[in-house]
């Protein structure tokens, strides 16, 4: 595997890359970039590498100057953790990784890579610092695969635009001969009940999903915009007894000691057959999500998260839970309400109900 390296990493480094003089497949080389994400910090934290036939994205955070003694190890587990968190089939990421062989660093000659890898490392700051505080102990690997869902080369031509994580995914199965996908799954109903009616989603997502990630795709599938604390709450199912509450911070804890922190907490490891679980966002509205099991898909072999279907519009931001939901739709279905104008402006693009769009079976982008 030849890592090209820019000029600031090779001097970080302290190394002298050879020059490559041999053509070799594209497929198995990559640039490299070292960055800072945060504008108020002088030293870089986060190491970038873009794939030059794929334009897929590797990134980690946090990557320090010490840590770079360590480098072919970090980069071998990072490309690796990278495909794997995309969901591609286990046997396929480790022949890739074998046929590519061992790291060697070369001079990066290409601009154009240049301009690839810096494109991403901007992508991945953003997402980084959405996702983080700044703290000091952090260490994500699979920062890229938030870049590698964004369309690229849109500049030239329409029809020569893509998505990196597609164009790898081709290109693996090119030169494996073996499916993709191919991973334990769960089909899901969640239901959250209005009162009035219950705004249903069936969904497919990896057994596997960090608790982290789920978080992210319900927020999508019943459009909440992530501005206040969630918990997911495991039930007994024959006697509706609590048996877990998770909660994803620290500070979380203080409220209830018998909570657990998520962690890498997976789905996979709360929910069964036997049990089903309460994703609560919104302590002061109290948006209750029933999440049951619906079926066992144990050799999945498509995409996901993957939206199945979707019934009844979920409620708006901070609305006043169930009760204030009722009075403010009662107030949309009614243009004669003499509060009907200030609550339309204030609600935005919110509907009644479910756009076509909005039902339309497809990838859940979170």
């Amino acid at each position: 595997m030849k890592i090209a390296l820019t000029k600031k990493l090779a001097t970080a480094m302290d190394i002298k890359p050879s020059i490559i003089k041999e053509e070799v497949n594209p497929l198995f080389t990559w640039t490299a970039n070292w960055t800072n994400v945060w504008d108020n910090r002088r030293t870089e934290d986060m190491l970038v590498l873009v794939n030059n036939a794929t334009r897929f994205t590797v990134a980690v955070y946090q990557v320090k100057k010490k840590n770079l003694k360590n480098i072919r190890e970090i980069i071998n587990d990072a490309i690796s953790n990278t495909l794997l968190a995309m969901n591609f089939n286990e046997e396929v990421v480790a022949e890739y990784m074998e046929m590519s062989g061992g790291i060697e660093f070369v001079q990066n000659n290409s601009r154009q890579a240049a301009s690839w890898v810096t494109k991403a490392g901007l992508e991945c700051c953003h997402y980084v610092g959405n996702e983080y505080d700044g703290s000091e102990k952090v260490l994500n690997d699979t920062v890229g695969c938030f870049s590698n869902r964004l369309i690229v080369g849109c500049r030239v031509k329409s029809e020569d635009s893509f998505y990196p994580y597609r164009l790898m995914r081709d290109e693996l199965k090119k030169i494996t001969g073996k499916e993709i996908y191919k991973y334990k799954a769960f089909e899901l109903e969640i239901t959250l009940d209005l009162h009035i009616y219950k705004a249903i989603r069936k969904i497919i997502v990896p057994a596997n999903i960090k608790l982290a990630k789920f978080h992210k795709v319900l927020q999508s599938v019943f459009d909440w915009k992530g501005y206040h604390l969630y918990d997911f709450t495991a039930f007994d199912k024959d006697t509706n007894e609590l048996t877990k509450r998770i909660v994803p911070f620290e500070d979380d804890l203080e409220y209830d000691n018998n909570a657990i922190l998520m962690g890498n907490s997976t789905l996979n490891e709360i929910l069964s057959e036997q049990n089903y679980i309460i994703y609560t966002y919104d302590m002061g509205d109290n948006w209750e999500h029933e999440i049951k099991l619906i079926k066992v898909i144990e050799d999945y072999d498509k995409e996901s998260p993957y939206l199945l279907e979707a019934e009844g519009q979920s409620p708006p931001e901070d609305v006043g839970g169930v009760t204030g939901f009722i009075e403010f739709r009662n107030i949309m279905m009614n243009p004669k309400s003499p509060e009907y104008e200030n609550m339309k402006q204030w609600v935005g693009y919110w509907s009644i109900e479910l756009k076509d769009w909005q039902k339309r079976p497809g990838v859940i982008w979170s």
